[in-house]
């Protein structure tokens, strides 16, 4: 999944949204200077990631996909599925996504020199150009794309994949449906074992 899916489910604690979101710029166990919860968020991001990419539904949208993203498919499924979830943010928040993400912002931008540099850089990107809130249009996820594809150096062919979105929209969006729906369970589940651990 990618950043929205991972603050939303972070059940609206500030130090698991912490780790929820730094996790990708922290190697391997170089988090011990940082609370037990924010811990607790990097260990969730990493549970959240591995039960993703071994997910059967989320096998199955890879397949969607044009053959020639090889490698990067989780990546653009990662970000179609923040497409779907901004898109039907109703669903799932009684908080209006504008608000939402404008609660993020502010949050990030107070304690982001306290954070790792990727991820500071990522905060004012984020903010620069609205992209939690930007998820839930085409051409926000276009952008998404684009940049990634630069970052890529163009191997990714990532660009490309909007046209797979607009394709594919129907059977992408039953897929993220279906699927985040056990995600959710997992996701509970998991923040109970956490927090046991962390009580015994």
């Amino acid at each position: 999944m990618n950043f929205l899916a991972h603050l939303y489910l972070s059940n609206n604690n500030s130090n698991i949204m912490i780790g929820n979101f730094i996790a990708d710029h922290i190697r391997g166990n170089n988090f011990e200077n940082y609370s037990k919860e924010i811990q607790q968020g990097i260990f969730l991001h990493r549970e959240i990631d591995t039960f993703t990419d071994t997910h059967p539904i989320v096998r199955k949208s890879k397949r969607r996909l044009h053959q020639r993203y090889r490698h990067y498919d989780g990546v653009i499924i990662d970000i179609f599925y923040d497409f779907f979830l901004a898109k039907n943010w109703s669903n799932y928040s009684e908080i209006p996504l504008n608000i939402y993400t404008k609660g993020i912002y502010s949050f990030f931008d107070s304690i982001k020199l306290e954070l790792p540099k990727k991820s500071q850089d990522f905060i004012n990107y984020m903010i620069e150009y609205n992209i939690l809130y930007n998820y839930q249009f085409e051409e926000g996820i276009a952008k998404v794309l684009n940049g990634m594809n630069q970052r890529t150096k163009g191997k990714s062919k990532m660009n490309l994949a909007i046209e797979d979105l607009k394709q594919l929209k129907t059977e992408l969006e039953e897929d993220f449906t279906l699927f985040f729906e056990d995600l959710c369970k997992f996701t509970d589940k998991k923040l109970k074992e956490l927090n046991s651990n962390t009580n015994n």
